[in-house]
């Protein structure tokens, strides 16, 4: 079986490939020199789309429909402008600004929406294209709920949509994730959104506002595509797993050798399954220990295995983003990429990893095409 990965970095996009049993090897290195935040391979045409983040140039998207051989560059989301608007105000009182800042993951719409991509940025707007990227209109009916003022900056500054979980069956129903923005529901494509969770806890608020939904740190959101009411999240306090599409989460505890980190990948047929990136919380970003492992539950979070075969076990440094983990649909095939430049790839769900590279520079995500 071939195997394709598209590897953003902060210099530039690779590609790696193989087939059959080999070890897939770069065979592209395009975009160098521009910091990549995001990708996505549309499963459904194949094109390419690529978020670079240019500093003081501000954010752009670049589009391939040849496979990466050649690109062109196409609108970035722009955030409406309005007269009347009242400013955002975070918690610290800092006006939070009504602009894009970066684009921080791309998605994909149902398959029986061609055309349709979603954008989650930071400041926390979510945009939709129906054109292929064409042309962007931001999802105001999220921007405009009330709930969404309560948002703040948690790693970065500002709040920012980093997950978009597409329902399988249902083209108009998503489930997005925020960074203390909780995690969000829509059933009729956008016109209308709910915040809901029962049971999240959030440890760096007052007792009084611990269980607010809508102030959740989540790090990253995860569906099972068979069984599309799971789903799990990394939060800033904890493993997170709901079996009733986000209305309700129980908290998975007693995790070693953390609870704490950015990346989740959840099986794509079986719903107790799942895999995490541990990390020292808040005041150390680095593995336990200095070893990195990746942690794995096939039990719905009853137990875990700590997996570190072909990892480094001693003086790892290396942090794993929200979306340098990314697990084929075989549920087999494991890809990572860490702030190190290097990058992983295990074939038995994570028993064993082999390396790929190990100076490229920083990963912020890694795509796999099986």
């Amino acid at each position: 079986m071939s195997t394709r990965l598209r590897v953003a970095t902060r210099k530039g996009l690779f590609t790696l490939e193989s087939r059959g049993s080999a070890a897939p090897r770069i065979v592209r290195a395009d975009l160098l020199g521009d910091n990549c935040s995001a990708v996505l391979a549309d499963p459904r045409d194949d094109t390419l789309y690529v978020a670079l983040d240019h500093g003081h140039f501000g954010a752009k998207l670049q589009r391939s429909r040849d496979g990466g051989r050649t690109f062109e560059e196409i609108p970035a989301p722009a955030y409406p402008q309005r007269e009347d608007a009242e400013p955002w105000l975070d918690m610290h009182g800092r006006e939070v600004p009504n602009s894009l800042l970066l684009a921080w993951c791309l998605e994909a719409g149902h398959a029986t929406q061609p055309g349709r991509l979603w954008c989650g940025t930071v400041p926390g707007g979510l945009f939709r294209s129906d054109d292929g990227g064409d042309s962007w209109s931001m999802v105001e009916s999220l921007w405009d709920d009330p709930l969404r003022r309560k948002w703040f900056g948690g790693g970065m500054d500002y709040p920012g949509i980093h997950s978009v979980c597409q329902h399988p069956d249902r083209p108009d129903s998503l489930a997005i994730g925020v960074s203390c923005g909780g995690v969000w529901h829509t059933a009729d494509g956008g016109a209308t959104w709910a915040c809901r969770g029962e049971g999240w806890r959030a440890e760096f608020m007052p007792p009084e506002q611990a269980g607010d939904p809508s102030i959740q740190d989540v790090h990253r959101l995860a569906r099972c595509a068979a069984r599309p009411e799971a789903l799990w999240a990394q939060h800033h306090n904890g493993i997170f797993r709901s079996i009733d599409e986000g209305a309700t989460w129980t908290e998975i505890t007693g995790v070693e050798p953390s609870a704490f980190g950015f990346a989740c990948a959840v099986h794509p047929e079986d719903p107790d399954t799942a895999w995490f990136v541990p990390e020292i919380k808040d005041e150390r970003r680095i593995p336990v220990g200095g070893r990195l492992v990746v942690t794995r539950t096939r039990d719905g979070g009853g137990s875990f295995q700590t997996l570190a075969a072909g990892l480094p076990q001693e003086h790892a440094y290396d942090i794993v983003y929200r979306h340098g983990l990314d697990l084929a649909a075989d549920g087999r095939t494991l890809a990572m990429g860490s702030t190190t430049g290097a990058l992983w790839l295990s074939r038995d769900a994570g028993d064993r990893f082999e390396p790929l590279a190990s100076h490229l520079p920083p990963i912020y995500a890694v795509r796999i095409e099986a």
